[in-house]
């Protein structure tokens, strides 16, 4: 699987952490800029850099994913969000409260991007996350598969249907 890294300078230093540390877990994983740090650099076209490339793979059927980051990771999913078939989940950190699902099951917000909403591009508010933090939340969002359970896949098509 393919891993696609962008920031602006907000997730510079996050970005470059965390491109490492990808390979090092034995990822293919290529960073699609900011390739150095710029304080007056804008975000939409560094993170669609990633986004374009994302929604190829998704149209085409290859298994790949993306992980921007910036100062608060809002802007940036936002961004993802506009290309067809990328689906962006935004983490800033744990939920506030416990999350359950109907069912009563305590719910994980990472996993359940992933086994919910497949989502294949994360954004981290590098504000509001430690690096260990964010090295944990993405380790396992890419470990986590998509059961493809029928109520969640036939959502997340209609999703691609609206894009």
């Amino acid at each position: 699987m393919k891993i696609y890294f962008a920031s602006d300078h907000g997730g510079y230093e996050l970005k470059n952490e965390l491109l490492a540390f990808t390979l090092a877990l034995g990822y293919d994983a290529e960073d699609c800029g900011a390739y150095e740090y710029d304080a007056a650099d804008d975000y939409p076209e560094l993170i669609a850099r990633a986004a374009r490339k994302l929604s190829e793979d998704s149209l085409a059927g290859r298994d790949s994913r993306a992980v921007i980051a910036g100062a608060s990771g809002q802007g940036e999913a936002m961004t993802a969000n506009r290309f067809k078939g990328v689906r962006c989940a935004l983490y800033y950190g744990p939920a506030g409260r416990e999350q359950k699902d109907m069912s009563g099951k305590q719910l994980d917000m990472i996993s359940s991007t992933r086994e919910h909403n497949n989502a294949n591009a994360l954004s981290l508010g590098g504000r509001f996350l430690s690096l260990d933090e964010a090295k944990q939340v993405v380790k396992k969002w890419l470990e986590t598969s998509f059961p493809g359970e029928a109520r969640h896949a036939r959502r997340i098509e209609q999703i691609d249907e609206v894009a």
